[in-house]
């Protein structure tokens, strides 16, 4: 009988039932967004997956709108690594509601920040330039290109849903009467090149950006204080919604939900693959820097991730258990 049993125990081993993860998770798809962080997460996301819990892991093409889309009609893909829900945020709160999707987390730990930003070092040869009331007392620093008379805020690309915020927030500080136009780049092209121009030549520059960035990493930018607190209805019903909004109030930008979606067949099937998705989370000011290296050196998703688990087991390793991560090193 004790040798039956020892038979039966290797036999199972061989065949893969000795690992409960790896039997229970099966096919999983992991939407792989255009954009570098989200790309990296995705196969950061398929190598742990695949080598630590034995899913048979698989990335297909996702954008925002049609990933979120496609996850609540047809619970597919199984993951959106990162997913910006402030302007799906109902429809996805209803198809929570409804039982066909989960958040399993915020990908990034601080939120994505966006916001106006000044290069730091105007603000370490004046400190009073932190803040929004102490830039408006002195537009001669950030003259602009077209007018020297005047002052520049640049301010988002036309039919970036960002101009709306800009525009109305540019009338209610009273941009204009301190002497500030507000500047269209014209294209994401356009803003990176106003901000790097300036910030090489040692110039002023006031603007819109968000992290984490690859910009952010590569410049040492210092995000303006506002000199007021978020207010949520005004934003909602005004600020950042309507581009004729009639007396828009001073506000500032909310800290952006960006969370991995998951689809509620794969967090039922493999509680164990969901509790490492649920559980790994990155800093913006490291991946301000890790976003830089990528742009730097003109990597894909594949390699970045690559590097990612390579250089950063600190990091990774307790989202997972000692004995995934053993695995997860074992495939690296």
């Amino acid at each position: 009988m004790k040798k039956l049993l020892a038979g039966l125990l290797i036999a199972a081993g061989a065949i893969g039932l000795g690992s409960p993860a790896s039997a229970d998770c099966g096919r999983v798809t992991i939407a792989e967004m255009n954009w570098s962080s989200a790309a990296t997460f995705a196969y950061i996301d398929q190598f742990i997956l695949k080598n630590g819990y034995g899913c048979d892991a698989e990335l297909v093409p996702g954008d925002t709108m049609p990933t979120s889309a496609s996850m609540i009609e047809k619970a597919e893909p199984d993951i959106a690594p990162e997913l910006w829900i402030n302007s799906i945020r109902e429809v996805v709160a209803a198809a929570i509601k409804e039982g066909k999707v989960e958040y399993a987390g915020p990908v990034f730990a601080d939120g994505g920040e966006e916001g106006w930003w000044i290069p730091q070092y105007m603000v370490d040869k004046n400190p009073e330039l932190a803040t929004l009331a102490g830039i408006l007392k002195h537009p001669e620093l950030f003259p602009s290109k077209e007018d020297s008379s005047r002052a520049m805020f640049m301010g988002c690309p036309a039919g970036w849903n960002c101009q709306i915020a800009n525009t109305n927030l540019h009338k209610a500080f009273k941009l204009d009467e301190a002497g500030f136009d507000l500047g269209d780049p014209g294209s994401a092209a356009g803003l990176d090149g106003s901000m790097s121009k300036a910030y090489e030549r040692g110039e002023g520059w006031f603007g819109y950006y968000w992290a984490p960035t690859a910009f952010l990493g590569k410049f040492d930018m210092a995000k303006v204080d506002m000199g007021v607190e978020h207010e949520v209805t005004a934003w909602t019903s005004c600020i950042g919604t309507d581009i004729e909004c009639l007396d828009p109030k001073p506000n500032t930008f909310p800290v952006s939900d960006v969370y991995t979606l998951v689809s509620k067949g794969f967090a039922e099937r493999s509680p164990e693959a969901y509790s490492y998705v649920s559980n790994r989370s990155y800093k913006n000011k490291f991946l301000n820097g890790f976003l830089k290296w990528i742009d730097d050196n003109q990597v894909g998703g594949e390699e970045a991730a690559e590097k990612f688990l390579k250089d950063n087991e600190d990091m990774w390793t307790p989202w997972v258990s000692s004995e995934v991560a053993a695995k997860v090193k074992a495939a690296l």
